[in-house]
């Protein structure tokens, strides 16, 4: 196994004068005969990419990771979107809070988070909220073309009947939101397999990732909006160009996808929950089907797009994902780590039982943050992960006697030398 370096760097008020933690991180990867597709669950981290024609990962799966916390004591925090001045919004999805976090260097990590509950959208968004299980506030993004301090927000959250996406105006200099509107709803809810991450591409459209609400029959009903990716104009219409004119649905055949991310080139990655053997990094391709619940991993079936990486659930279990110009980034819950995919080429799928263009999935922070819920990846490389151990499936981290979880992290990733 190889062995990855990370130094952990603490700052702000509430942790002052934390020492510097060496922390060697394993990656425990390969398959019982590398280059061979296979689909046992006993693998470690199994990848349909050992090999591509452009040569093999730069950075060699040796990466020095610098981790600093940089916020916590979020309640269950969710959904992550960048806002200009290095600020995110975060949805905490129990309480059905919407927040303006400031991670900027220095930053009091007990501080830095203006809550919007003060504001009359953010207390329409709570009272039309549930949190059961999987659901709640979940997913957020920002209209691609604000530049502040008025943008556009899209919400998915839960509510008594279904799942919604909404749209709503934040005014970022007063910390007001408002004029929230339902753009879609009638998405299938359950308290488990509900879905949730939303995204605009590189096109413009907002994609919105479902659950199977618990029906695995769902995900092969093309009438449903469950076990789906939806692409969607930000009014909430079927985008121009959707596979089935008329329809929202942009690829189908999922169980649970919660990961959604666009390289450079445009070519779109999502990560999905497995059932009891195999998470998965899918390429999706426009009509995909993606073979739940025929299919769980790759099955290597006419009419299904097998998985491009794929783990066992205990290793994996992949929320939010990051797409870089040299890897996919995907945060784990269950396997609590952070898998990074080097993509080593421009092909994007196994053909004729061979795989091009992926590498060996490594593991980062492997155990020691405890469950990762998403990443984010900035202009400059430096990735924000956001921990998910308050989820009530987690070991909430504690100090001096009070939780301190969740967190906030900014992870600089380098190639070792």
């Amino acid at each position: 196994m190889d062995s990855i370096t990370s130094r952990l760097r603490r700052s702000g008020s509430a942790i002052a004068g934390s020492t510097g933690v060496a922390l060697l991180l394993l990656g425990c990867t390969g398959s019982p005969e590398p280059g061979v597709v296979s689909p046992s669950p006993t693998v470690s981290a199994s990848s349909a990419a050992s090999g591509s024609a452009s040569g093999d990962d730069p950075w060699d799966g040796q990466v020095t990771a610098d981790v600093e916390v940089v916020m916590q004591e979020l309640p269950v925090p969710w959904g992550l979107a960048p806002l200009p001045g290095d600020r995110f919004l975060v949805t905490m999805r129990d309480d059905a809070m919407l927040a303006v976090v400031h991670p900027s260097g220095g930053v009091d990590p007990n501080g830095g988070v203006e809550y919007l509950a003060w504001s009359s959208g953010a207390q329409e968004l709570a009272d039309q909220t549930v949190a059961d299980g999987e659901g709640g506030l979940l997913g957020v993004a920002v209209g691609p073309d604000d530049a502040g301090p008025l943008f556009t927000v899209f919400l998915y959250r839960t509510g008594e009947t279904d799942n919604a996406v909404l749209r709503a105006e934040l005014d970022l200099d007063s910390g007001v939101l408002r004029d929230l509107t339902t753009v879609l709803d009638g998405i299938p809810k359950a308290s488990n397999h509900n879905g949730g991450r939303i995204a605009f591409g590189p096109d413009g459209y907002l994609y919105v990732a479902t659950g199977d609400a618990g029906d695995p029959a769902n995900a092969q009903d093309p009438e449903s909006l469950a076990g789906k990716i939806l692409r969607v104009t930000p009014d909430g219409e079927p985008a121009p160009g959707n596979p089935e004119a008329g329809s929202p649905v942009w690829s189908m055949g999922h169980r649970n996808v919660q990961g959604l991310g666009w390289d450079p080139g445009g070519r779109m990655f999502a990560a999905e929950f497995g059932q009891d053997q195999l998470d998965e990094l899918n390429v999706i391709e426009p009509g995909g089907n993606y073979g739940w619940p025929e299919v769980e991993g790759p099955g290597d079936q006419a009419g299904f797009v097998d998985p491009v990486a794929w783990w066992p659930t205990s290793e994996a279990s992949p929320s939010g994902i990051a797409v870089t110009e040299e890897a996919v980034y995907l945060a784990s819950l269950r396997g609590e780590r952070l898998w990074r995919v080097p993509l080593l080429g421009e092909a994007s799928a196994v053909a004729d039982g061979e795989s091009h263009g992926f590498g060996e999935p490594r593991a980062l922070l492997e155990g020691e943050f405890g469950r990762l819920r998403a990443v984010h990846a900035g202009p400059d490389g430096v990735l924000h992960v956001l921990t998910n151990n308050t989820d009530g499936r987690g070991e909430p981290t504690t100090e001096d006697g009070r939780v301190v979880d969740d967190r906030l992290l900014r992870v600089t990733l380098t190639p070792s030398e």
